[in-house]
């Protein structure tokens, strides 16, 4: 069940939408704004903005949604890939323009030759674990050009843990949710953000070098990755 490609289409079509939910595993339940999702330029925080500033060469967009990122790149005459699993949002990002919208698993993507792997909107959250991301590290390499590299934002979660225990036997930034809209409900899916350390850490094991680009008023960050 498409359930975030429904409220896009909704979006899309109508221009406005019903309440997108999101249920998760640390807290009460919160609302997903649809409209991020159709953002024009002007209205990007100066971290996306710099994300795609930074892109280089033929560019893999990750889970691109409703093609906002991509849209820019290609106005830009980058060579851009917009890849996401929900046919639905694939549908709306050809609709919107853009040229090359794919539905696609990126865990299922056969070897290329890209420059730049893009994930946004803490997209790389959906490796789902920590040893998800480290596995995602290695299979990048096959993804990339030598000296490709892999740009992303994430945030350290461990300001939720400030009333309630660290878990015990999992990375307490390793969570889970669910959508839900019109009353229909989608299973629940893993996510993860990592602290900078601990990223840091995990790219210099497996090869790459690590740079914070910038970090927000709210303590997202973006990180810039290349091969060694």
């Amino acid at each position: 069940m498409d359930i975030l490609g429904t409220a896009l289409h909704d979006y899309f079509v109508k221009g406005t939408a019903e309440t997108l939910w999101v249920h998760n595993s640390y807290g009460e339940d919160e609302v997903m704004p649809v409209d991020l999702f159709f953002r024009s330029e002007r209205e990007m925080p100066d971290l996306e903005l710099k994300a795609l500033e930074l892109c280089s060469g033929k560019v893999l967009d990750i889970g691109a949604g409703a093609g906002s990122h991509a849209l820019i790149l290609q106005e830009r005459n980058f060579n851009v890939t917009a890849l996401d699993i929900s046919p639905t949002a694939v549908s709306i990002m050809k609709q919107r323009g853009v040229k090359c919208a794919v539905e696609q698993n990126i865990f299922e993507l056969e070897a290329s030759d890209y420059d730049t792997l893009l994930f946004m909107m803490n997209g790389i959250g959906v490796t789902g674990t920590i040893i998800g991301f480290t596995n995602f590290l290695q299979k990048a390499k096959t993804y990339l050009k030598p000296g490709g590299q892999l740009i992303f934002d994430s945030s350290d979660i461990s300001y939720l843990y400030q009333e309630i225990q660290f878990p015990l036997n999992a990375y307490y930034g390793e969570v889970a949710f669910s959508y839900e809209y019109k009353q229909q409900r989608g299973k629940w899916f893993k996510w993860v953000y990592i602290d900078q350390t601990t990223l840091k850490n995990i790219a210099k094991s497996n090869g790459w070098h690590c740079e914070i680009i910038m970090v927000d008023e709210h303590d997202q960050y973006l990180a810039q990755l290349k091969m060694l």
